[in-house]
């Protein structure tokens, strides 16, 4: 399945005309202005995030608990990315409140997960599964890898190969429960240390608030941008990320849509054999009939 998937994809990119120079998999139209005010906006020449017609966020407990949701999607959000765990023992207390209150407004939303490589993917795994009910999944979960400069308890950088293992047995486990291709986050040295030419079958969300992906993540293609940390989005207080994806608002319906629908995969504590890959719309063609 993961064969006809790229078979697809690379179809997809024929049929649209993108080469790997392309900023994103889906030329998008031009916008006449940004959806969302930037407190820090920063030039990114022709291929702005307002040439994007789907926008996103993702909160943290750091957005706080008084979040307007009603204005919050008024205001043009299409989707909500929320921190749900941290390492093998931390849920982020706003999570279950956010996750039914964007529910409740109608906001596609879905959990992720803060990888920490002082913890093994197995210990994590159990984590994520024990705290994170598949109710809170609309979306595919998200795994956050990035370094921690910031952390007091874990500076360990594992080679890129243990990296890489890490990952992808953390990933198993959470597609295997949730029936749900994982997205991939990360930030831009992560990445270089990292993941250049990897997981290229793995739909990514990639942070790049100074200068357009295309400039300074290699060759990687990616579903959605962090642009901004500095978005002013009505409905929340102070500033937030802002997030867009790749195609237009037909794909990102269709997306949805796919994505949304009740998993099929077996439960499992081990990895099963990798079943039908969760897809993105890069093309006009349904997802139902790319992977489902």
């Amino acid at each position: 399945m993961r064969r006809l998937f790229l078979a697809l994809l690379a179809t997809a990119v024929l049929a649209t005309g993108c080469t790997s120079t392309s900023y994103d998999l889906i030329e998008t139209s031009s916008v006449a202005r940004p959806k969302f005010k930037d407190n820090d906006p920063q030039d990114f020449g022709k291929n702005h995030p307002a040439r994007h017609d789907v926008h996103g966020i993702d909160l943290s407990k750091w957005n706080g608990t008084a979040i307007d949701w009603p204005t919050v999607k008024k205001s043009g959000v299409s989707f909500v990315f929320l921190k749900a765990t941290e390492g093998k023992d931390r849920i982020d207390p706003t999570f279950e409140k956010n996750w039914r209150d964007a529910a409740a407004v109608g906001i596609p939303y879905a959990p992720y997960h803060f990888y920490y490589f002082c913890s093994t993917a197995d210990d994590q795994a159990d984590w994520f599964i024990a705290n994170v009910p598949k109710a809170s999944m609309k979306l595919p979960p998200v795994l956050d890898v990035e370094w921690n400069h910031a952390s007091k308890t874990c500076k360990t950088r594992p080679d890129p190969q243990t990296v890489r293992a890490s990952m992808q047995r953390f990933m198993d486990r959470i597609e295997a429960y949730y029936g749900k291709r994982p997205i991939i986050y990360t930030s831009v040295d992560f990445h270089k240390d990292n993941l250049v030419g990897a997981f290229n079958d793995y739909p990514f969300w990639v942070r790049s608030v100074a200068a357009h992906p295309s400039k300074i993540y290699e060759g990687r293609r990616w579903a959605f941008w962090q642009y901004t940390a500095t978005g002013v989005v009505p409905g929340l207080k102070g500033e937030t990320d802002i997030n867009v994806f790749a195609g237009t608002a037909k794909n990102w319906n269709s997306y949805v849509a796919s994505v949304s629908k009740p998993s099929t995969v077996t439960v499992a504590s081990e990895p099963i054999a990798a079943g039908p890959a969760e897809t993105l719309a890069y093309a006009e063609q349904p997802l139902a009939e790319m992977a489902q």
